[in-house]
């Protein structure tokens, strides 16, 4: 998601890391804090919402539906804070 990012909206930095060759380091660092930041958003999402191992043997549905909207509120917060924030 980065690198569209960067060629639709941020072509003079796209271009510079690309001729630098910094581009695919500067990607990878991107996914492995977005990955790390995912690992520690969902476990206090999850909590915060009420999402245990309860509700889970009580009501599989409804704990799926909530793990659901934890995971795209953790992906609304990476996006905006590494993908179009971070630079």
């Amino acid at each position: 998601m980065r690198l569209r990012y960067l060629k639709e909206h941020r072509k003079g930095l796209y271009t510079s890391l690309l001729l630098t060759e910094k581009l695919y380091p500067h990607l990878l660092e991107i996914d492995k804090a977005a990955n790390g930041r995912m690992d520690v958003l969902m476990p206090q999402l999850m909590k915060a919402a009420g999402v245990t191992e309860e509700l889970k043997a009580a009501d599989q549905m409804k704990w799926a539906g909530l793990a659901n909207n934890c995971k795209a509120q953790a992906e609304e917060i990476i996006l905006h804070e590494l993908i179009y924030d971070g630079i």
